[in-house]
């Protein structure tokens, strides 16, 4: 059914070795860029004590690690030469999770150096405010799965590593106003679960449109080799599933982290009847003496009667 669109440069052995030269460099430049600010930078311009904490230590090792994971062999290759799914698994991970985790593992200080006080902050600024930076986010989400970018980009060569740091950047522009490391510039909790929840709807469009499609919508990804025998309709229903159902479970997840560690936090506490809970005063409505019968009648004597409704007859 799809013989007129198969691609027939795709090689037949989908998981040969490919060393990616260049994502070895950034990765070794990340690192060795972050041993230089954790022992000899901070010590000098961070806050006496204040280098990097341990929590920000393990999220920088899990970004670099997801970072290499989703740029390397095999993952990296899979998702340009053979399955569009693989490639999507692989746009989540650059767009929802490393950024995040590259801002959170971020200390201000750090951050504030590197953008100084003068022009480069203002426009760091304007380009991360929450209007801008969703605005951005989505229209570049939308234009990196139109046909065209896709069959040319997944062929290789300097679009294809424009689009990855394209994508890469406007997600950090969009993550700054709810996890950025300057806290002036991130928007109150209510406000960010707005911000998630509209964002979420967006891959509605992309993800249906694959889902529902009746024949190849990429020509790159339409090719006899068959990883693992996923068919191309299959390729490209899974791909629109993890669209929409991996993108959105997970911004509905951070919706319900910050509902209940911002509005419910302390709630079932204060609703627990456990023995070594304290009892709030709210609840306090007597002493440790029982009641008596004669107090109850001495209540209802001090009582005013309601007065009655006239009725219509």
């Amino acid at each position: 059914m799809f013989l007129a669109g198969i691609n027939p440069t795709t090689n037949p052995d989908p998981w040969r070795f490919q060393l990616h030269i260049e994502v070895w460099i950034l990765i070794a430049g990340l690192v060795a860029a972050w041993l230089y600010t954790v022992r000899v930078l901070g010590p000098k311009a961070a806050p006496a004590g204040q280098v990097m904490p341990r929590r920000q230590k393990r999220m920088f090792i899990l970004m670099i690690t997801l970072l290499w994971l989703s740029s390397d062999w095999p993952m990296h290759d899979i998702a340009e030469e053979y399955l569009y799914s693989v490639h999507m698994v692989q746009h989540l991970i650059l767009t929802y999770i490393v950024p995040p985790l590259a801002l959170l593992s971020t200390p201000e200080w750090l951050f504030r150096l590197l953008i100084g006080n003068g022009k480069v902050y203002k426009v760091v600024h304007a380009m991360t405010r929450p209007v801008v930076g969703v605005v951005v986010y989505n229209l570049t989400l939308l234009l990196t799965h139109t046909p065209q970018i896709v069959n040319r980009s997944a062929a290789g060569g300097p679009l294809h590593y424009s689009i990855h740091v394209l994508v890469v950047v406007t997600s950090l522009m969009f993550w700054t106003p709810v996890c950025g490391p300057i806290r002036e510039w991130r928007m109150s909790d209510g406000a960010k679960m707005i911000y998630l929840f509209g964002t979420s709807l967006i891959p509605t469009i992309p993800a249906g449109w694959l889902t529902f499609a009746e024949g190849s919508v990429y020509n790159h990804y339409d090719t006899n080799v068959r990883v693992g025998g996923i068919s191309v309709l299959s390729d490209q229903q899974a791909a629109g599933g993890i669209m929409k159902l991996g993108g959105s479970v997970y911004m509905w997840a951070l919706i319900i982290y910050i509902y209940f560690t911002r509005f419910m936090s302390g709630f079932f506490e204060d609703q627990s009847y456990s023995k070594g809970s304290a009892l709030p005063d709210s609840e306090i409505v007597g002493t440790d003496a029982p009641l008596m019968y004669s107090e109850v009648e001495q209540a209802f004597e001090r009582t005013k009667p309601a007065p009655e409704t006239p009725t219509s007859s």
